[in-house]
C-alpha cells in the first residue's frame, strides 16, 4: 500500500493582475515543505502536477528543498477552476480589488454562491467545463495513481481539485466539498492511503512543516 500526498500550491498572488504566480512567501512555504519531506525520509516514485504556473513553481520549491530529481507529469485535470468566471455567473459586474477584510469576505461569499450553483448544474461559467467534467479530470488522476503506482506519489494542485478528490473518496455533497475547499491552506498536505481497489482518506489540510513557532506567520489561505 502506498500513500498519495496531495499538496495545495504555496501562497499565490491574490488580488494581483496575475494570480498564477507564487509570492515570495509561497516560494518559502514550498521549499520548507520539501525540506520536511527530506527530513522525514519521504521519497516519491511519481509526481503529478496541474499545468498552472503556481503548481509547477510549488513543485520546483519542493524539489529544491527535498533534493528530488523526478520530473512531474503534467496533468491538466488537476488545474483549478476559474474563480472569476464562477463569480461572474452570480455577479455579472466588475468586482473591486479585494484589498480590505470586507471586500475579501464579499469575494468569497460570491465564490461560494457561484460554486454551489455550478456544482449543482444550475450555471455554466464562461470558458469552463461542467462540474461533472471537472470532477472527472480529478478522478482520472486518482485512477492513474491507483493503477500505475504502489509506492508514494505526490500531487501538487489547487484547493478545488483537492477538495473534489476528497469529495469523491468520501461521497460528500457539493456544499460540503466547497467548505473543504475554502479551508485548505497554502502548501497543506492531504494524504490518501492507496491500493489497487480504492483510495482512503488519512489526513486533511495538515501543515507539519510549519508547526514550529518560527513559521507561525507562514500560514496562509490564498
Amino acid at each position: 500500500m502506498g500513500t498519495l500526498y496531495l499538496v495545495r500550491h504555496g501562497q499565490a498572488s491574490f488580488g494581483a493582475e496575475d494570480y498564477d504566480h507564487l509570492s515570495p512567501l509561497g516560494q518559502q512555504q514550498s521549499v520548507r515543505l520539501g525540506e520536511y519531506f527530506r527530513q522525514k525520509g519521504v521519497a516519491f516514485e511519481a509526481v503529478l502536477t496541474g499545468t498552472l504556473r503556481r503548481h509547477q513553481q510549488t513543485y520546483d520549491g519542493i524539489r529544491a528543498g527535498g533534493t528530488y530529481h523526478l520530473d512531474a507529469l503534467l496533468w491538466p485535470g488537476l488545474n483549478e477552476f476559474d474563480s472569476l468566471a464562477v463569480i461572474a455567473t452570480v455577479h455579472p459586474y466588475k468586482l473591486e480589488k479585494p484589498d480590505s477584510p470586507e471586500l475579501y469576505r464579499h469575494h468569497f461569499r460570491l465564490l461560494r454562491d457561484g460554486l454551489t450553483q455550478w456544482m449543482n448544474g444550475v450555471v455554466s461559467p464562461k470558458g469552463m467545463p461542467s462540474y461533472r467534467e471537472f470532477r472527472q479530470g480529478v478522478v482520472d488522476a486518482l485512477d492513474h495513481v491507483r493503477k500505475h503506482h504502489e509506492g508514494n506519489v505526490l500531487i501538487v494542485s489547487s484547493g478545488g481539485p483537492i477538495a473534489t478528490a476528497i469529495g469523491h473518496v468520501l461521497g460528500t455533497t457539493p456544499e460540503t466539498t466547497i467548505e473543504l475547499n475554502l479551508r485548505i491552506r497554502n502548501s497543506a498536505i492531504t494524504e490518501f492511503a492507496v491500493n489497487r481497489k480504492r483510495h482512503s482518506l488519512l489526513t486533511y489540510n495538515t501543515l507539519p512543516h510549519l508547526e514550529h513557532a518560527d513559521y507561525a506567520d507562514w500560514v496562509t489561505y490564498a
